[in-house]
């Protein structure tokens, strides 16, 4: 039983900044934050949809590498932009040990090997129809022969030297498939983070433009991302996944969706991770450039908002800039 006015003075407790760190209940820092990049072919060039984000070469991506390394931020997340000419029906320069992603992991393995690297697991950069899988003649993606080729692409990816496979196209039972083939390979320590909750957003817009799919994707994603609707479903594709061997699950996007976050953490005993997705980082910058919005707040406020609602991290453009404020 709490006691009462004026024995109990709740702002006691927030009159100072060192009793405010205090009681402080939830922690942010930089080892919470993964920092998803854009891998390019040719000239490093800015993402129009996305202020201050940019497509990176090689080069770029292992300065941006080690960026992460100084700041304090584990993990990169990597998507490239594959050129059109090799973009595919099929999405077979998934498979090719020597594209874009496989280059850019070694490239950032060679240069700073105690940086994580997590690479995405689906079709839509290498597809010529921008759908996350496979389609049949009426444009439906397939599930079977789409988990097939997502297997063959997590493998080449770890034996490039990828940490953490993600498998983002909602496929049913590709976790399982992928940490079979990971197995028998012998890549017992890569990690699967599995897109576990991904709902079929509104918000994914500046990512499109991002990794060149804009334009491209006929019809939606609806039969196969998730319902904005649904929540009970998502405990059930979660539950799924953790059966099938994923070492933690991801809810995307993240604060239209922080319900889900909060179910999967008070129901799952695994790490929980949230995507801060593009278009929710090009509402904060365009509230920042009409002057209604302070930049620095609104990050860290965001970002402790995943971490209140359950997360054990974030994937966020504002990795890097939310990183250099918590180290100052």
């Amino acid at each position: 039983m709490s006691a009462a006015y004026p024995a109990l003075r709740l702002r006691r407790t927030r009159a100072t900044d060192w009793s405010r760190r205090l009681h402080a209940e939830t922690i942010l820092t930089p080892a919470d934050l993964i920092w998803p990049l854009f891998v390019t072919e040719g000239e490093n060039a800015a993402v129009k949809a996305l202020p201050g984000v940019s497509r990176w070469n090689l080069a770029g991506i292992v300065e941006r590498a080690r960026e992460a390394r100084d700041l304090g931020i584990p993990v990169l997340a990597l998507f490239p932009n594959t050129p059109p000419a090799l973009r595919s029906d099929d999405g077979a320069e998934a498979f090719n040990p020597d594209n874009l992603m496989c280059r850019a992991i070694r490239a950032i393995k060679d240069a700073v090997p105690d940086i994580g690297v997590l690479t995405d697991v689906a079709l839509d950069p290498y597809t010529a129809h921008g759908h996350d899988g496979i389609v049949d003649d009426h444009g439906y993606v397939l599930n079977d022969v789409t988990s097939e080729a997502l297997v063959r692409q997590a493998i080449v990816q770890a034996e490039a030297g990828s940490d953490i496979v993600a498998p983002s196209d909602m496929m049913d039972g590709r976790v399982a498939a992928i940490r079979n083939a990971l197995e028998t390979g012998g890549h017992h320590n890569v990690q699967i983070m599995a897109y576990a909750a991904k709902y079929a957003s509104a918000f994914y817009g500046p990512f499109r433009d991002a990794v060149g799919t804009h334009g491209l994707l006929k019809g939606d994603k609806k039969t196969y991302q998730m319902d904005p609707a649904n929540s009970q479903e998502a405990l059930r594709e979660v539950a799924l996944d953790i059966a099938e061997g994923a070492d933690s699950v991801m809810v995307k996007p993240g604060m239209p969706y922080l319900d889900i976050i909060a179910r999967v953490k008070a129901a799952f005993e695994v790490p929980v991770f949230a995507y801060q997705v593009s278009g929710e980082y090009a509402l904060i910058e365009a509230g920042v450039a009409a002057g209604v919005a302070d930049r620095d707040a609104m990050v860290l406020e965001t970002l402790l908002a995943f971490k209140r609602a359950g997360c054990s991290g974030v994937l966020t453009y504002h990795a890097a800039h939310a990183a250099r404020l918590l180290g100052a």
